[in-house]
């Protein structure tokens, strides 16, 4: 049985479904991670085509992997972007996937995405906040 695209996007929203907080424990306290994460967010990725067979595994582990296996990005731009060594590269990358952190059509667990966005709030309000001025 030959897979589709259709395939690839109720596979992608099925894990989408599943998704976890605990994937933020993994972004709170390395830069690199974040910076993986946010280079992954402004990265193009799309479904290979033709999509190779799909896994004779139900098992979530292989759906998981031929995801990934049929995800077609640019590796330099990520690590252009993340500002990252092709070998700290090679090991976040793995990490964040297979955490289930980042996902292949160029998105986040969400709960990652408000971690971070709560992040950078943070950061504008500590940048923004009128400075205490001793008269």
């Amino acid at each position: 049985m030959a897979a589709d695209v259709g395939d690839y996007a109720r596979k992608l929203a099925e894990f989408k479904a599943q998704e976890t907080p605990e994937a933020v424990l993994l972004l709170a306290d390395s830069p690199e991670l974040i910076r993986v994460t946010v280079a992954w967010t402004n990265t193009a990725a799309a479904p290979r085509a033709p999509l190779s067979p799909p896994p004779e595994s139900g098992a979530p582990s292989a759906w998981w992997d031929w995801l990934w296996e049929n995800t077609l990005f640019s590796r330099s731009d990520v690590i252009e972007k993340a500002d990252i060594s092709d070998y700290n590269f090679n090991r976040r990358f793995r990490v964040l996937v297979g955490n289930r952190v980042l996902y292949p059509d160029g998105t986040v667990n969400s709960f990652v995405q408000r971690y971070l966005r709560s992040k950078m709030l943070e950061l504008f309000n500590a940048k923004s906040a009128p400075k205490n001025v001793k008269k």
